[in-house]
């Protein structure tokens, strides 16, 4: 018997047995198995969501062996890749094809499987989520079975498993739909608050990816803007000693000495904040779209992040800023501002409205409850839809009310996996539990 903990450590399983399976069929005995005994079966990729979406009771199934590219299509841009891929594995193997995948978020240490079965995004008004790349899926369902889905071929299972928590059955295989390599101009800077605020609309619109941080407790902002080019326009990267002070040693090595002063005498977290918003400079350059959309995570912390309506997200943002400042908590993380287009997909976070986001952290082992609690109580007053693999306390009956989908997806879940052997003690808060089982106590 094994122990697990997630990435942040605030998730946690012991007395589980791990497998290691090669292949779909592997993972389709070990399924038949599990449903036999009345066992439960959880896939696990890097273990970076924060809620217990992956947490295992009973089997836990590592899918390391199923990675790398299966099959390049050149003509049509689309490539097949195994469920455990590590994206930064990922965008390598593609940029060597010539290909890019169309959008990515700002960590590329998840599996490709786990990246969209919990709606991971990044930002851009013309631009979705991973899951909208996605065209096809090679799945393993309770029964055993391994089938294919796609837009042609079972589209009610690759519609709703394109966000599908787990909770449909084991991905093993993902056809993605990619784009010619390209690269993005990157400029970031500070910005004073009242002026991110006032002119939030208009950078949105006039930059293909925009995204903002506020530091707590100043009237200070870095922002992000990033262009896509074509590579025929040319590169011009940082520097590698620039790129190493700025991304390693101040955002992780100094950043992280801020966090533990922080974490010992927390009368020092607003100079500290003060500070590094004061330090922050300007810096512009052109590199491969991947090596500027993601950034290494070496400070481990705990995450909640809300989806609003796009149009609403000054206004909250307006509601967030004066609610955290008249708390007198002291918040050591940036405030993260970011945006995405509609979709349709039944439980993505955009599923059928453009999208605006915003992602509270607080350091690892820090008690985040009273802070994720208060803004999580105004962004529900917003229609906001947390990230499935970031902290929430909402139930399946609230999260019916928020997605058009939800009573679909769910009654999917239930012909395919009526006894639950994919689903935990987390699925059955946001989902319900399947009609052949009921809540653990």
């Amino acid at each position: 018997m094994a122990k697990w903990s997630n990435w942040a450590g605030n998730q946690s399983a012991d007395g589980i047995s791990i497998v290691r399976p090669a292949d779909s069929e592997e993972v389709s005995t070990t399924v038949r198995m599990a449903a036999d005994s009345g066992g439960r079966v959880k896939p696990i990729g890097a273990g970076h969501s924060f809620t217990a979406i992956g947490r295992p009771d009973g089997i836990q199934l590592q899918l390391d062996s199923l990675s790398g590219l299966r099959v390049v299509d050149r003509e049509s841009g689309s490539v097949t890749v195994g469920a455990g891929t590590r994206l930064h594995r990922l965008n390598e193997l593609l940029a060597g094809e010539g290909l890019a995948l169309t959008n990515l978020g700002d960590i590329d240490v998840q599996t490709i499987a786990g990246a969209v079965a919990t709606g991971t995004h990044g930002t851009g008004n013309r631009f979705g989520g991973l899951a909208t790349q996605v065209i096809g899926m090679e799945m393993v369902l309770a029964d055993g079975s391994v089938v294919a889905c796609s837009q042609q071929e079972r589209p009610e299972l690759w519609s709703a498993a394109r966000v599908g928590l787990g909770a449909l059955g084991v991905v093993t295989e993902l056809t993605l739909q990619t784009v010619p390599l390209f690269a993005l101009e990157a400029e970031e800077g500070p910005m004073p608050l009242d002026e991110l605020l006032s002119r939030f609309d208009e950078l949105a619109e006039a930059h293909d990816h925009f995204e903002a941080y506020w530091f707590p407790h100043t009237r200070s902002t870095l922002t992000k803007r990033n262009n896509r080019r074509q590579l025929r326009q040319g590169l011009d990267p940082l520097a590698r000693w620039k790129e190493w002070l700025d991304d390693e040693f101040l955002s992780n090595t100094v950043f992280g000495w801020t966090i533990a002063a922080g974490k010992r005498r927390q009368s020092l977290i607003r100079p500290a904040n003060r500070l590094a918003s004061k330090a922050l400079g300007s810096r512009k350059f052109t590199d491969l779209s991947y090596k500027v959309f993601t950034s290494p995570r070496r400070v481990r912390f705990c995450e909640m992040e809300y989806a609003i309506p796009r149009g609403l997200a000054v206004d909250a943002m307006r509601e967030v800023v004066g609610a955290i400042e008249s708390s007198g908590m002291d918040i050591s993380f940036p405030v993260e501002l970011r945006v995405a287009a509609a979709d349709d997909i039944p439980l993505s976070t955009a599923s059928g409205r453009d999208s605006a986001y915003m992602a509270f952290h607080l350091p690892a082992g820090v008690d985040h409850s009273s802070y994720f609690a208060l803004v999580a109580g105004i962004l529900d007053g917003y229609s906001g839809r947390p990230h499935w693999g970031k902290l929430h306390t909402l139930d399946a009956v609230a999260l019916n009310e928020r997605y058009p989908g939800f009573g679909e997806f769910v009654a999917l879940r239930d012909s395919l996996d009526p006894v639950g052997v994919f689903t935990n003690d987390y699925l059955d808060k946001v989902l319900g539990p399947p009609p052949g089982r009921p809540t653990s106590c």
